[in-house]
Formats: C-alpha cells, structure tokens, sequence
C-alpha cells in the first residue's frame, strides 16, 4: 500500500480502504482460482495494481467515459483503474468463467459501483456498446488487439488524448508496434516508476480510425 501511497499521494480514504481490501480479497480467491502466479501473490501491489494504474499516469480520465477492459484476467487493468476513477465505468470481459467469478467477488468487496463484468470474448460484445478506450494487459500481439478492439470505440472524444487502444506490454515492441497502422505513442513505464520491474515495461496507445 506505501507503494500506491508513494506515487498516487492524493488517493481518498475511500480509494485506499478499497485498494486495501484486495490484499485479502486476492490472497483468499487465487488460493481457490489461480488467476495470479502463487509465485507472484505476494507481489500483488507492485506487478499488478501499480503496474495497472500506468495507464492512469499516461492518462486521467475524463468523468463519464466508458472503459473496455479486454481479456481482464483477475481483473488488471480494470479493478485498479474502476478505484482510481470512480466516475468512469469499467466493462471488463474475459472468456475464462472462473475469473469473471473472481472479478465479480472483488466488485463486491470493494463495493465498485462503476463496474460490469461479462464472461464472452472480445467478438462477442455487442458492438452496439462504444467505449471510449480498450484498456488490456499483455493478452495478445498488438495488432490482434487493434483490429478486435476498433469496432467498439467510440468517434466522439471527450478526453485529453483521442479514443483508442491503450495496452500493457512488455519486452522489445518495435516489431510488433510496426505491424499496427496509425498513429502510436510507446512509454516506458520507468518514466513514471523506479521499480526495477518496470525496467522493460511499457504502455502503448494506439489511435484507432473508424
């Protein structure tokens, strides 16, 4: 927790009870449903919640936006990122049964009200419902996430950077970003964390045409 505290210092009493919470709430169900590494659970903070909340450093966003988290996993980027923003909504989706079940009991244990969950992949969420972002966390090669991702993105902007992809990666990126259209920005995440896991991770937005 001095973790968040050390670069997120303006968190509420709110936000920090619900980012406390999921110690607990982690540690009890990946010890029923593995959806992190035992190896890693006791790293939760710093490779999961930290490492979600760099998108919230590369962008803050705009109250009433609408968040697509793809292939959320155990809930990353999605859960972090629904505490930091509590006037967002986060639509997380993954085509795993079981972990949609433990999205479900962390929503509830944190009390989030700005989030929905669905157990379907990707194709099939009604593109009828636009966001203004896909968020995702090394699901899938960059391209893949682009192409699946761009029916559900809205055209009108109502945040500081234009609606599109935002992923978590990691590794070497130039090939993979090359074989993706349009216009990109690629951060280290050492530009907003110390950690020496961040050292070859990154954040990549992708601006996605209709």
């Amino acid at each position: 927790m001095q973790l968040l505290t050390t670069y997120f210092p303006d968190l509420s009493e709110l936000q920090l009870r619900q980012y406390s919470a999921l110690d607990e709430l982690y540690h009890d169900w990946n010890a029923k449903i593995n959806v992190i590494s035992r190896k890693d659970i006791d790293n939760l903070y710093e490779h999961h919640v930290l490492h979600s909340l760099a998108i919230a450093k590369l962008l803050r966003f705009t109250p009433g936006s609408r968040v697509l988290d793809l292939g959320t996993g155990g809930g990353f980027p999605g859960i972090p990122l629904a505490i930091m923003f509590p006037d967002v909504h986060f639509h997380l989706i993954d085509s795993t049964g079981k972990k949609i079940r433990v999205c479900d009991a962390v929503v509830e244990g944190t009390g989030l009200t700005n989030v929905s969950t669905q157990h379907a992949r990707a194709e099939e969420v009604r593109y009828a419902e636009k966001f203004d972002f896909v968020v995702s966390r090394a699901v899938m090669p960059l391209a893949d996430l682009v192409r699946i991702a761009r029916p559900h993105i809205k055209r009108e902007i109502r945040n500081a950077m234009p609606n599109g992809v935002i992923a978590l990666k990691g590794g070497e990126l130039e090939s993979e970003a090359a074989a993706v259209g349009g216009t990109k920005i690629i951060t280290p995440l050492t530009d907003f964390f110390s950690e020496e896991y961040f050292m070859t991770k990154k954040v990549v937005w992708v601006g996605v045409r209709k």
